[in-house]
């Protein structure tokens, strides 16, 4: 049996045909695609404490569904107490079926979790990536509240095919991303 994650299936059925008639492409191939979801969490106070680091890359696994590996310094900075190759942070990089599935528990169970929630906002890089910024990690349902020793944030960096912000946009608000301030046609 072909198993496909449910938002897989509407990029196939409807995010393709809803870009295409939008941006007039004449092949399915110019339909920007969603490439990799990239999460990272920095975790500065890790210089301080070790175990801080560890206890990030274990929710963040638990969150992304996929190991997550240790960020290392890259200089020596003395004012941070921070010497090269020290772990300072945790990323995770999703594709395919792990993406789309992480997407769809972000956008279903994550988001609205937030306190007073009223849309992410739609600034975009420049090439048709965006990122946003998670301040708690406890939105996700992954997480058990009564475990958690500190609350730490989060970048969510979707990395699109699509070569203007315009496009990367309407990309996103097809797959359910709530936009601050959209309307849909």
């Amino acid at each position: 049996m072909d198993y496909k994650p449910s938002l897989k299936k509407k990029y196939l059925e409807e995010v393709i045909p809803a870009l295409t008639k939008e941006f007039k492409y004449s092949s399915v191939m110019q339909v920007p695609r969603l490439q990799k979801i990239v999460i990272n969490q920095g975790v500065g106070q890790a210089v301080a404490d070790k175990k801080l680091i560890e206890v990030a890359q274990a929710e963040l696994t638990a969150i992304a569904g996929q190991k997550a590996v240790q960020t290392v310094s890259k200089k020596d900075i003395s004012n941070f107490k921070l010497r090269r190759e020290m772990p300072i942070g945790v990323r995770v990089t999703l594709r395919r079926e792990k993406m789309y599935e992480f997407l769809e528990r972000l956008i279903a169970a994550a988001l609205p979790r937030i306190r007073d929630f009223r849309g992410v906002s739609s600034k975009f890089d420049g090439r048709g990536n965006y990122t946003m910024g998670i301040s708690e990690q406890i939105i996700f349902p992954e997480i058990d509240i009564d475990k958690i020793n500190k609350i730490m944030g989060m970048e969510i960096t979707f990395v699109t095919t699509a070569p203007t912000d315009e496009e990367g946009f309407a990309l996103l608000r097809e797959f359910g991303i709530p936009f601050k301030n959209v309307k849909k046609n």
